[in-house]
């Protein structure tokens, strides 16, 4: 009750508890806003007053600044890993932490923690909901006011709202926005790795609990079309879109010919933009364009998908993204559309190994003289 900026981190172990209904609950009763972590997007619906955002390496600016000023984190269900902290001698600096997790090994391994709880994440925020008392929420009109400031000037870190978007270049972001927008944000989104990974978890909108599939820290390239496919059969109730790009795609892309043999109806959304482009990301901020093994030139994937006996569709420019989307979306079984998106867009903020969460990179124009 004391806290004045108090913050929620929601992360994975609510996921696995079923413990969304719960972490709403308190939430509500405390009026305290809620960010998440990778593998803890869908443990709050989006659209929610209380819902702020993902956190961390390439989470929003907002959501990060939001943790640098906090005064109380109450975090459920995550394990402080270095993409959500950067450097740990700079991490929420004003903050006193209460850490529950169902593994007692988690518990102050990265960060000091005043509160350690261990247990099920369920049972966990029963009994914190049970321990306060209701928060009216006059008394954060301050504080709600202030995040509320943040976030609107933190979405200008949109890329497409910069001048390459006007130019009419494709932008990725723009690409899984529409993806979210036309399934509703009903669908089931399985990230590969890489930038794409970072675009569909910042951008797709995520309505409901496990929604959303990702390999997390394991860095799996290729991921998305085996693990969509077995997303798509476990609920066949939901749409199932793959994201990826064309370095992770063509890993596995061998299993195209899974999906035609069994009917499996996934939908492809494939951003080319003909690198490896986190690899490149990085070496064009951090290592001074010295560019190695980033350029990855690729076949005609429409050509490739027919091949397997799959409907390909193609984009290359904003107008084309719904009507290729609405195309894939029609046809029964699997499909995959090819969007040629910008070869150089990058994702931002971006956090340097090293570095905290206050020493963001927004946006890059080359180096400073």
């Amino acid at each position: 009750a004391a806290a004045k900026r108090p913050v929620i981190l929601a992360g994975h172990g609510i996921l696995h508890a079923e413990a969304w209904n719960e972490l709403l609950t308190f939430a509500e009763k405390a009026q305290i806003p809620v960010a998440w972590t990778l593998l803890g997007i869908g443990a709050i619906d989006e659209d929610h007053p209380l819902a702020y955002g993902f956190m961390g390496m390439h989470g929003w600016k907002h959501v990060n600044r939001a943790i640098q000023s906090a005064d109380l984190l109450i975090a459920i269900g995550m394990r402080f890993d270095d993409r959500v902290t950067g450097n740990v001698r700079t991490y929420a600096p004003y903050a006193r932490i209460i850490h529950a997790d169902i593994d007692p090994a988690e518990i102050g391994k990265n960060v000091a923690v005043e509160v350690p709880i261990v247990g099920d994440a369920k049972r966990v925020l029963e009994a914190l909901t049970n321990l306060v008392k209701p928060v009216d929420p006059v008394t954060r009109a301050d504080y709600f006011a202030q995040l509320a400031e943040w976030k609107t000037d933190s979405v200008a870190s949109s890329w497409h709202g910069s001048g390459a978007w006007q130019a009419g270049l494709l932008s990725a972001d723009y690409v899984v926005e529409r993806i979210g927008a036309l399934t509703d944000h009903e669908a089931t989104y399985v990230a590969d790795v890489g930038q794409n990974q970072m675009w569909l978890a910042r951008y797709t909108g995520f309505r409901n609990p496990n929604s959303h599939v990702s390999s997390g820290g394991l860095g799996t390239m290729g991921f998305s079309v085996p693990a969509a496919m077995g997303a798509a059969l476990g609920r066949p109730d939901r749409e199932t879109w793959a994201i990826t790009g064309d370095g992770g795609f063509q890993m596995t892309f061998q299993e195209l010919m899974t999906l035609v043999a069994d009917h499996i109806p996934v939908k492809i959304a494939l951003l080319d933009n003909k690198k490896l482009g986190m690899i490149r990301q990085w070496q064009e901020i951090i290592y001074a364009g010295n560019y190695h093994s980033s350029n990855l030139p690729g076949p005609d994937f429409a050509k490739l998908a027919d091949a397997f006996g799959i409907p390909a569709f193609r984009a290359r420019t904003p107008d084309e993204v719904d009507g290729v989307i609405k195309a894939a979306q029609a046809v029964d079984g699997p499909a995959l559309i090819w969007f040629e998106i910008a070869e150089e867009q990058n994702v931002f903020p971006m956090m340097p190994a090293g570095k905290g969460l206050s020493d963001l990179i927004e946006n890059w124009d080359g180096p400073d003289e």
